[in-house]
């Protein structure tokens, strides 16, 4: 399975990429697992994800918490807290 992932603010700048497809093993089965997964695959992925506490994702453009299962997901967005005003 082939997931779009879409990275924002400095979750972008640190990977170097605004968006990237993956295919993760069966392994990963929750966003977190994602994140986790995606960490070890570069030096740029460890950065941005080191603090996860820091992190939010969407699941096909749905806010979800990083321990929601992924399922069959076409499109994972990860990003920082957003904040109005």
């Amino acid at each position: 399975m082939t997931i779009r992932m879409v990275y924002f603010a400095w979750v972008r700048e640190r990977i170097g990429t605004g968006e990237e497809s993956v295919a993760p093993p069966a392994s990963v089965v929750t966003v977190a697992d994602l994140v986790g997964w995606l960490a070890e695959t570069s030096e740029p992925h460890a950065h941005a994800f080191e603090d996860r506490a820091r992190l939010r994702a969407a699941v096909d453009q749905e806010f979800v918490s990083l321990d929601t299962p992924i399922g069959r997901a076409q499109e994972i967005a990860i990003f920082p807290p957003v904040t109005g005003g």
